[in-house]
């Protein structure tokens, strides 16, 4: 978060999505706030702010194990993995931002004294939940899929709009393409690639940054190929190629009367544009035109299907893929891991 950001938020004062703390609260009374957020719509907890606004900064020593260690891994159920930085203010002081996401697993519950309590959020305030508010809750988790899930910290910038358009006019044959920022995020919004976040920006969601995102991996870390090739079945020989691919997975696509040309390669295409040399091989003979035409072990089709299927989870968000291929007549073994953007590692 930029400092900007920061000083803006702490002069709009709290509300149902921010609250101020000093870094002396007691464990247990910062998981109820966190608890609270994670019950509504999440939001942010800013430790080392007073209530009146005033930044006193952060004082406790290793502050964010403290936060995970103690407040999240003691108090808080189920799990909630949340996003913790500390930002420096013009005067030296920093400032500990914890950042809680739109969870599905409700009611979040604090445990302390033998006791479970759900938290929520009205207004600024945070209050045990009634009865009823528990049943509203509890009907809700897990109506929210993982590839709907905002990505905090993201724009329509953060999307790649020539793909979209390539998407909509060549793809899906959509004669009306939006053509303002505005008219692009309700469209998005409309097909569950934007949604709205914490703050009154929107952002994308799993799905949107996966297929259409510039650089999904700068947001969500978990996006993304890792290709690995060995001589050996075993890991513990030197890979022959240790690889990360960052891309959408929509590829981009000129359709015409000639057909239909990749003219932007998405996840799937750079995917097998690396893995080429190593599942291919070069014939001793040329051909009438005086070239060695590489042919694939395995028929192109049958290895771009495979290499889907692999990928599927990472818009599902099915959890974690390895995908272990050995090649006839060589000792070559190729593992894919495609980490999912999974809610819980």
């Amino acid at each position: 978060m930029k400092r900007s950001e920061l000083l803006e938020i702490i002069s709009n004062g709290e509300n149902s999505g921010v609250e101020f703390k000093l870094d002396d609260i007691r464990p247990e009374q910062l998981a109820k706030e966190v608890v609270a957020l994670a019950n509504l719509k999440g939001g942010y907890i800013l430790l080392g702010v007073a209530d009146d606004k005033t930044i006193a900064g952060i004082t406790r020593i290793n502050l964010s194990e403290w936060v995970a260690d103690t407040v999240f891994g003691r108090y808080i159920h189920p799990v909630i993995l949340p996003y913790y930085e500390e930002v420096v203010m013009d005067s030296g002081k920093r400032v500990a931002v914890i950042t809680i996401g739109q969870e599905v697993s409700k009611p979040y519950v604090v445990r302390a004294n033998d006791r479970e309590t759900a938290y929520v959020r009205i207004g600024a305030v945070s209050r045990p939940a009634t009865r009823e508010q528990l049943l509203m809750l509890g009907s809700s988790s897990g109506v929210v899929h993982s590839e709907s899930m905002p990505v905090n910290r993201t724009t329509f910038e953060s999307l790649d709009t020539a793909r979209l358009e390539n998407y909509l006019r060549d793809i899906l044959k959509d004669p009306e393409v939006p053509e303002t920022r505005e008219s692009w995020i309700v469209r998005l919004k409309a097909l569950g690639f934007m949604t709205d976040g914490i703050t009154e920006e929107p952002v994308c969601t799993i799905a949107g940054l996966n297929l259409f995102g510039i650089k999904p991996r700068q947001t969500l870390k978990q996006s993304g190929v890792r290709l690995m090739f060995f001589d050996a079945p075993d890991k513990e020989y030197q890979a022959l190629l240790d690889k990360v691919l960052d891309a959408p997975l929509v590829g981009r696509f000129q359709v015409g009367k000639s057909g239909t040309i990749l003219i932007d390669a998405g996840l799937i295409e750079k995917c097998l544009e690396t893995m080429e040399p190593f599942v291919t091989q070069e014939p001793n003979h040329i051909d009438e035109n005086f070239r060695r035409e590489r042919k694939w072990i395995y028929p192109f089709e049958a290895i771009r299907e495979l290499l889907i299927n692999a990928l599927a989870p990472l818009h599902t968000g099915i959890g974690h893929v390895l995908w272990m291929l050995k090649l006839p007549g060589t000792k070559i073994v190729l593992k894919l891991s495609a980490p999912a953007h999974c809610l819980t590692p």
